[in-house]
């Protein structure tokens, strides 16, 4: 039975407390003062065991709290995302309510607790993590995560897994996916991914992730709900699937993708996150598209095209400082009516 797809446009810092002048108020007479003790005082200066319970509760607390204040992900659109781009060092990117990683970097920690990984290309600044990510999901007893991979780099990319389970020893278990370009895979009963055609120095590939949704037929809008239940129970297809972009993720690419009619999901899905390698005059338009890579002026002189709501800009080179990457930005946000925000974990201020 055909299914028709009808495709819709889419805390506060950790406060340690000072420490205050003694005060000049004479102390009172702490013998005409009655004193209580603590049984719980008395048990833990003579307990080393409960004393090192105390400071590694104290220790835990102070790092979730300090994760917290540290965090520099952003929310985009009602999603959360994570992670850490800098242009020839690290990229993995975080989205926690889809359960998936885009690119692995080097397995930053929150990254080994999403279920599924979707790797552009093979750059070592984005697959370099990919055996230390399998094998810690094994460490913590978590299930085999599911790993996209463009078709062209699976063979390679299965030899790399069994010479680490050679020289480790080890079982890393994943369910390894060539998603080639036009396919679609489910991810569950909501969610599914296609993979889009990007240019970089060597093959790579983007991914869209679509929410998925059932309408009722137009043809049987006017119909009462015993009549939609009849035709329901005879096996008729009364409803369409609709898949509507939520989130395109660009990787290392040339500008050239925004204009290729096939990857428009890409352009107006919520949320594009798309690199900007280069964001100034020392680095010419040229330069970027001789390197594989996006300068920030492409992206502007196609913001006729962007129908997202929210761009995440990611990538950018570590020559720059968060200054640069702000200035940059402004001057994207006045050429797009999307909200244009900068990926900037790993970039300090020219001041520091």
């Amino acid at each position: 039975m055909q299914i028709s797809l009808t495709i819709t446009p889419s805390k506060a810092p950790l406060l340690f407390p000072l420490h205050h002048p003694i005060s000049q108020t004479p102390k009172p007479n702490r013998a005409s003062l009655p004193t209580f003790s603590n049984p719980l005082n008395s048990i833990k200066s003579s307990s080393p065991y409960l004393s090192a319970v105390g400071r590694a509760i104290e220790d835990d607390e102070y790092r979730i709290a300090r994760n917290q204040v540290l965090r520099k992900g952003v929310d985009l659109e009602g999603y959360s995302i994570e992670g850490s781009s800098v242009g020839g060092h690290e990229t993995c990117i975080i989205i926690p309510e889809f359960k998936c990683a885009f690119d692995i970097g080097r397995c930053p920690s929150r990254a080994i607790h999403q279920n599924f990984l979707f790797i552009t290309h093979a750059h070592l600044d984005h697959i370099g993590g990919l055996p230390m990510y399998v094998a810690s999901r094994g460490l913590y007893n978590l299930k085999p995560p599911t790993v996209f991979v463009p078709p062209c780099i699976k063979e390679d990319v299965e030899k790399l897994m069994d010479i680490h389970r050679s020289m480790g020893h080890v079982d890393l278990d994943l369910d390894l996916v060539a998603l080639d370009v036009g396919e679609t895979y489910e991810l569950r009963n909501n969610l599914v991914v296609r993979p889009f055609r990007t240019q970089h120095s060597i093959p790579s590939q983007g991914y869209v992730v679509y929410s998925v949704r059932k309408k009722l037929k137009k043809q049987y809008m006017h119909l009462k709900g015993k009549q939609i239940e009849k035709l329901k129970k005879s096996g008729t297809e009364i409803t369409d699937t609709i898949l509507s972009p939520e989130v395109a993720f660009a990787g290392d690419t040339t500008s050239e993708y925004m204009l290729d009619p096939r990857n428009a999901d890409a352009l107006r899905a919520k949320i594009l996150i798309t690199e900007a390698t280069f964001l100034d005059e020392e680095f010419s338009i040229e330069d970027a598209r001789e390197r594989g890579h996006t300068h920030i002026n492409e992206i502007i002189e196609n913001a006729q095209w962007l129908r997202n709501k929210a761009i995440l800009l990611t990538h950018f080179s570590s020559r720059y400082h968060l200054e640069d990457i702000r200035q940059a930005v402004s001057r994207l946000q006045s050429k797009v009516s999307a909200k244009v925000v900068p990926l900037t974990e790993g970039f300090k201020s020219m001041h520091t």
